[in-house]
């Protein structure tokens, strides 16, 4: 199958490497040049848990143009770019599934602004701890858990078979009915550990070990959570504050992307994640304070980024 993934960045890059071990013609978009460059020239690097070692055969390219004919396409692009993805790969889709799998809520409604959304399936990404090393170097420490679905709900036959193609490149994935609650529920570590590593420039197993910052980060669980079981999300669990620690623990070194952005200058997907909850709250006359006060503290750093002298 020809597979095309737009955004190439770690954990597109991830996706790639795999697709392209398991012999699919797979294509990556990404307007990193020096990445693009790297792939073409030398093969993508991918080291971490799943070895270390060169993939060739991998074309990369900031033309969509040339995504056309794949029978899937695999949108990794960051929360915030996801729309703009939609738009330009629309003229070239065609028939094709799109997969999108982001970190946050609101990507069905991104991709909705601009194309038709019946072929369109929802992804979450558990547990990889993927980053960036270098152009055409991409890194990840676990590989635990892709959960797809469709998003009006059920499970078809369609989705079966997306699945047997993740499994295929040797990709741990489930079909769920209701996906809708699996991405709360990724959410929901996505807000614990996104805002505060950031601001407080820790990893997981840092932000955990310190009380002080631990609880500013389990109160943007708390308020998360609360909104979404006022959106009527059907979480699997009683106390979410034990389940996003026992995600924490799994891989206490990783930091996460938006900290990582942060490192880099890079503008983050704040608005789809801890930006997101005061926003959700704000329907059932619900407050987060946690969430908008961390918000405001990165949205006031990113403005700050690209500016020359002190």
């Amino acid at each position: 199958m020809k597979i095309s993934i737009i955004g190439a960045g770690a954990m597109g890059s991830v996706y790639a490497a795999l697709f392209a071990e398991a012999e699919h013609d797979v294509v990556v978009v990404d307007p990193w040049r020096d990445h693009v460059d790297a792939i073409n020239r030398d093969g993508l690097r991918l080291s971490g848990a799943s070895g270390d070692r060169m993939i060739h055969g991998i074309r990369a390219t900031g033309d969509a143009a040339e995504t056309e004919g794949s029978g899937l396409f695999v949108l990794a692009t960051k929360a915030s770019a996801v729309g703009e993805a939609a738009r330009t790969i629309k003229p070239h889709a065609g028939g094709a599934v799109i997969l999108t799998i982001q970190n946050g809520l609101g990507a069905a409604e991104r991709i909705g602004a601009h194309m038709d959304t019946t072929n369109v399936l929802l992804g979450v990404a558990d547990g990889f701890g993927a980053s960036m090393k270098g152009p055409g170097h991409a890194h990840h420490n676990a590989m635990k858990l892709i959960r797809v679905g469709e998003i009006g709900g059920g499970l078809t036959q369609r989705l079966e078979h997306l699945a047997g193609i993740w499994r295929g490149a040797g990709f741990n994935v489930k079909a769920y009915p209701d996906i809708r609650q699996l991405i709360w529920e990724k959410f929901l570590c996505n807000v614990t550990f996104s805002a505060p590593c950031a601001v407080f420039d820790r990893t997981l197993g840092e932000l955990m070990s310190e009380p002080d910052l631990w609880a500013i980060a389990t109160g943007c669980t708390r308020e998360a959570h609360e909104a979404g079981i006022a959106e009527g999300v059907a979480f699997t669990f009683d106390d979410p504050v034990a389940y996003v620690t026992a995600f924490g623990q799994s891989m206490p070194e990783a930091r996460p992307s938006l900290a990582l952005d942060h490192r880099a200058g890079k503008l983050s997907e704040i608005d789809a994640i801890n930006g997101m909850v005061p926003v959700v709250a704000a329907r059932h006359g619900l407050t987060a304070p946690y969430n908008q006060t961390l918000s405001a503290v990165i949205r006031a750093r990113e403005a700050e980024f690209g500016k020359v002298g002190p």
